[in-house]
């Protein structure tokens, strides 16, 4: 055998299912590897002239122990659970030994075996996992830096996502992340305790009823959603949006987000910042079109924020952030963005374009909004102080309205669309 280890995976049934090979490894080996619970699993069955490892709270140096024991003429088996190669060990012991050094024999995913449990099919499944350290409670707005927000956006994207879970990150926890992103409309099984006596398989569960049990550990999950596909990516309607009251109005008409969504020359991994984000309606339809970037907005009227936390909710706006100050307050703490769009700048107009064309990143574009000339007028010098290179767009829409028994054309305010580009580096 060439190989410096042969990596097997594992279920709770331990030595009844695996395989005549794996067990011939296994007989053979110098040293055996793995996590203390499943060397548990194989304890009375092993070789008594081996090694035995626990690789708990140790994994960066397994490498290190293979290298020693093929250096010392030994035979190595990695334990893991299910299939290594499936967010498991083996891309590790791969990327670090090399290929030709690892055999891989697996054992059903977990995952296989909640879907052979629920009797569905898994082909058109993404795959997820949140089998990491506690990743805290999901609360609107969180940031890519939170453990579950991979997952949170997988779910807003995919009809249906199957997860490794944790001790901490459980399926009650994803349950209540989804509810607070706004995916009320999702369903939950879980596969607690697979292979074991105690074996139990939950199907369809509303989220509202995960979130309130305890499920028993090891588990795994699938989530499923029926109307994900029901928006289209942006364009909606002003009146999708829920706006201040009486006062209507307060938001970027549709033809000017259109035009000014297009000018961000947004990529899918944007990072966006929606200063004076009013309604949200710019920066929300950008989170879907940087579906697998972020937004971070500001806001500083208290009313309009409320309003766009809202809509953000309705929309599932999942890679959405926003905070009620007044900018620049807080953009410190942002990442450099990709793009930036300005609806309102609350007086400090020239600072803010100085302080933006800094931290945008080169090749970025900034994007402002203007109805009033002088606003225009101060925008255009301060992009002509910095350098910047920038162009302006009057966009003239009116929108038929009935009269009689016919339609005219009411005219909408003219609007001066601003786009700065930060050259590429």
């Amino acid at each position: 055998m060439s190989e410096h280890c042969t990596l097997i995976g594992i279920l709770d049934d331990g030595w009844a299912g695996l395989s005549d090979t794996a067990r011939q490894r296994l007989a053979t080996a110098g040293l055996v590897i793995g996590a203390g619970r499943t060397l548990a699993l194989l304890e009375r069955h092993l070789s008594g002239t081996a090694s035995v490892r626990p690789m708990d709270g140790a994994l960066g140096k397994v490498p290190e122990w293979i290298a020693q024991a093929h250096a010392d003429g030994l035979s190595t088996v990695v334990l893991a659970t299910g299939d290594p190669l499936c967010h498991g060990m083996a891309s590790f012991l791969v990327r670090k030994l090399g290929a030709a050094a690892v055999a891989v024999l697996p054992a059903p995913s977990t995952l296989q075996l909640l879907f052979a449990r629920l009797k569905k099919p898994w082909q058109d499944v993404v795959i997820g996992s949140v089998h990491s350290k506690d990743a805290g409670e999901w609360m609107a707005g969180a940031t890519p830096d939170h453990g579950l927000y991979r997952l949170v956006r997988q779910v807003a994207e995919h009809p249906r996502v199957a997860a490794f879970t944790g001790p901490e990150n459980s399926p009650d926890r994803i349950a209540r992340a989804l509810l607070a992103a706004g995916f009320e409309d999702a369903r939950i099984s879980v596969a607690s305790r697979l292979c074991l006596p105690d074996e139990a398989v939950f199907a369809d569960l509303a989220l509202a009823e995960a979130a309130a049990m305890r499920f028993d550990d090891p588990n795994v999950v699938l989530i499923e959603r029926d109307s994900n596909a029901g928006r289209s990516v942006f364009g909606f309607d002003d009146l999708d949006y829920v706006q201040r009251s009486p006062e209507k109005g307060l938001i970027t008409k549709l033809e000017a987000r259109a035009v000014s969504l297009a000018r961000l020359g947004l990529r899918a991994d944007s990072m966006v910042w929606d200063i004076g984000a009013g309604s949200g309606s710019v920066g929300l339809e950008a989170s879907r079109v940087a579906r697998h970037g972020h937004v971070w907005a500001i806001e500083k009227n208290e009313a309009d924020a409320a309003n766009a936390r809202e809509n953000a909710r309705r929309f599932g706006a999942s890679n959405y952030t926003l905070v009620q100050a007044k900018a620049p307050e807080q953009l410190a703490t942002w990442p450099d963005p990709d793009a930036v769009f300005i609806g309102g700048s609350g007086g400090e107009l020239a600072a803010l374009i100085a302080l933006i064309l800094t931290r945008l990143k080169p090749g970025g574009r900034l994007v402002m909004n203007f109805v009033t000339i002088e606003n225009l007028a101060t925008a255009t010098a301060a992009l002509t102080a910095a350098g910047a290179r920038w162009d302006v767009t009057q966009l003239s829409a009116a929108r038929s309205q009935p009269i009689l028994e016919m339609h005219r054309l009411a005219a909408q305010n003219p609007v001066w669309i601003v786009t700065a580009h930060k050259e590429s580096a």
